[in-house]
């Protein structure tokens, strides 16, 4: 089975844009503004990967 998954590497990498995300949230003058922007980029991310965002909608 060939490189089906992610490194130990690629994982904390991700973990460390949302850590930062977060706080950037956090930390934001305006955190309505940073929450969207970040929803922004999450869903870009999301739909360049061909996930359909529309199905991950929390009501």
């Amino acid at each position: 089975m060939e490189g089906s998954g992610m490194t130990e590497k690629e994982q904390a990498a991700i973990m460390i844009d949302i850590y930062t995300d977060l706080q950037r949230i956090q930390k934001a003058e305006d955190r309505d503004k940073e929450l969207n922007n970040q929803l922004r980029k999450a869903k870009a991310k999301l739909e360049a990967m061909g996930i359909v965002t529309e199905n991950l909608i929390i009501e």
